[in-house]
């Protein structure tokens, strides 16, 4: 036999739909595994959550048997706590974006190794979203009607429409992304360019777009003055990309302490300096709608004086908006000093006290005075009583433990602790 035999390679067989189905069953296979398995802090914690997420789905399951009479909500105030969390979900899930534009648009390579930490947020947030929307619809067998081709849509007339169809395609988008770049990790192969680049980049427009469409579907509501503002899409923008931030950084706090992942101080600096501008342009924001409400005074002055100061003995709102002023302007004033990055305790109660502050600023501040006083000019308070708060919470904590388990199998593939046999 000639040496030119004996090196000649031999045939390599094709891979075929049967390789790649078994190699894709692996990898469900052991991210299932790794996502169960744990120490006693996280056993402990999904216990928990999982408890919480059980007490809210029989507030639910009573909701659902007696009908929405069963909350706080009425005629006159008919968006309550659910469409609050909702619209500062939509937030939430914008915000991952802050993670996005440094990675892909300028190269930050420190900010690429963590930027599947923003993207999974937005999948967890938008999941919660969709929950909310469950809920607040009474019965959950007419959730079929927003989903596109099965449902009857009044497009592209509606607002609500064009709501539903870019908070699923942003799920879809961030869906494929975190999964093909998690799938091709695992086989331990580069990922092509072509099948997740341009996905990234539409995913980009389409963050801006989710809440921008949220905050048109407010505003383009004649009847209520309270949010017929042009500043109000801008508004929910800067929001956003202050509280995604900084869940993000509390994040980044996380699993540098409970995980093997490196997480480097750059992408938290690089966060921060995002957080410190767009909490100031939030705060200039919310002063111009203040500025503009009473002393040109308009016809949704009365429901900015019942928010801030209350009106004819009705003030329930009154603690609540200025419990965010205050959260925001204390946040402001922390991360702006110069070495926050480095007393990490003040950086992390910056965060909190932001992301808490906006939470009530695009909630409780926003959805209920946009009802109070009525069309009517009547004075009905409304104040989420506990079914309410039970909901909220159990959604929520199926939110955080989607969000746990997706994270935690991410962190498993970038450290190599899940790979392909």
């Amino acid at each position: 036999m000639s040496p030119a035999t004996i090196a000649a390679p031999s045939a390599t067989r094709p891979v075929t739909f049967a390789d790649h189905t078994r190699r894709y069953l692996e990898f469900l296979g052991k991210a299932l595994g790794v996502a169960t398995d744990g120490g006693w802090l996280f056993y402990g914690w999904m216990t928990l959550l999982t408890a919480v997420a059980l007490v809210g789905t029989h507030a639910w399951a009573v909701q659902v048997r007696d009908g929405m009479g069963v909350t706080a909500m009425s005629d006159h105030v008919s968006w309550g706590l659910y469409i609050a969390n909702f619209t500062f979900m939509v937030g939430l899930a914008a915000g991952g974006v802050m993670m996005v534009i440094p990675a892909y648009l300028y190269h930050d390579e420190k900010m690429h190794d963590v930027v599947i930490v923003g993207e999974l947020l937005a999948v967890a947030a938008i999941v919660m979203c969709l929950l909310f929307v469950v809920v607040d619809l009474g019965r959950p067998d007419r959730f079929w009607h927003l989903l596109p081709g099965l449902g009857r849509f009044n497009f592209p007339i509606s607002m609500l429409t064009w709501d539903v169809i870019v908070l699923n395609g942003y799920l879809l988008l961030n869906l494929h992304i975190c999964g093909y770049l998690l799938y091709m990790r695992f086989l331990g192969r580069p990922p092509a360019p072509r099948w997740y680049v341009p996905f990234v980049f539409v995913s980009i427009i389409w963050a801006i777009s989710i809440h921008t469409v949220t905050a048109f579907l407010y505003c383009g509501l004649g009847g209520r003055p309270f949010w017929n503002t042009a500043l109000l899409a801008p508004r929910f923008l800067a929001s956003a990309f202050v509280s995604g931030p900084a869940f993000i950084i509390l994040a980044l706090q996380v699993i540098r302490r409970l995980s093997s992942f490196h997480v480097g101080d750059g992408p938290i600096k690089t966060l921060l300096n995002i957080m410190r501008v767009t909490i100031l342009i939030n705060l200039l924001m919310v002063a111009s709608e203040i500025f503009t409400e009473f002393y040109t005074g308009g016809s949704h002055t009365s429901a900015a004086r019942y928010l801030y100061f209350g009106s004819h003995g009705h003030n329930a709102l009154v603690p609540w908006i200025w419990t965010s002023v205050a959260f925001t302007v204390t946040s402001a004033a922390f991360l702006l000093c110069p070495k926050v990055h480095e007393k990490l305790w003040m950086l992390d109660i910056g965060c909190v006290l932001a992301f808490v502050g906006i939470w009530i600023e695009k909630g409780m501040g926003l959805i209920i005075p946009g009802f109070i006083p009525s069309t009517l000019h009547e004075m009905v308070e409304y104040l989420p009583n506990l079914t309410e708060w039970q909901i909220t919470a159990g959604i929520w904590a199926f939110g955080l433990m989607v969000y746990t388990v997706v994270l935690k199998v991410a962190l498993a593939v970038f450290t190599n602790q899940l790979r392909h046999s």
